[in-house]
């Protein structure tokens, strides 16, 4: 593949990490990319790792999935190659996030991981970010990885209930 190509991948990940303010998930990126036929999965995700080589971008994985945020020096790079990305591309890439950008933050807002403390004894890390600031964050110990798994998986479902309730509860008069 010409690397003249290969570069305009990695603007067009960095472009559109340059425009959310929550870090987007390998799926998220995957698919717009796909879903408009620029490239392959495999381009994809060669482009991903080159840009973590590089420092242009940082990701953490939390459970299975791995999320992307764009750094200085990737938007430095951004700004001087910004010019390489067509406007079709960038409307293409501007109306998606219009479209998505609400389910694109409310995925990866909501964040749920467990790990093993001691022998019959896990961790559920539970916690709702909002502009980089968890409004909640919350641990809680099962004696089960079955239970610590169940915790994560209802956590996106069940935490503005969660959230309502303990508020509702904590700022209580009495």
């Amino acid at each position: 593949m010409p690397s003249d190509t290969f570069m305009l991948y990695k603007l067009m990940i960095l472009y559109i990490l340059s425009r959310v303010n929550f870090p987007l998930t390998n799926a998220q990126l995957t698919a717009f990319i796909l879903e408009k036929e620029y490239t392959n999965y495999f381009n994809i995700q060669r482009v991903l790792s080159e840009l973590i080589d590089d420092a242009f971008i940082i990701t953490k994985t939390i459970r299975n999935s791995s999320l992307y945020r764009i750094t200085e020096s990737g938007t430095e790079t951004l700004l001087l190659f910004d010019n390489m990305i067509s406007s079709g591309i960038k409307e293409d890439i501007e109306a998606y996030l219009q479209q998505n950008k609400y389910d694109l933050q409310e995925e990866v807002s909501t964040q749920a991981e467990f790990y093993q403390v001691k022998k019959g004894e896990f961790a559920s890390h539970l916690s709702v970010i909002e502009r980089d600031t968890p409004i909640i964050d919350l641990t809680l110990i099962v004696t089960t990885e079955e239970e610590a798994t169940r915790l994560c998986n209802n956590w996106r479902e069940k935490s503005p209930d969660v959230y309502s309730y303990l508020m509702s509860t904590l700022l209580e008069h009495k």
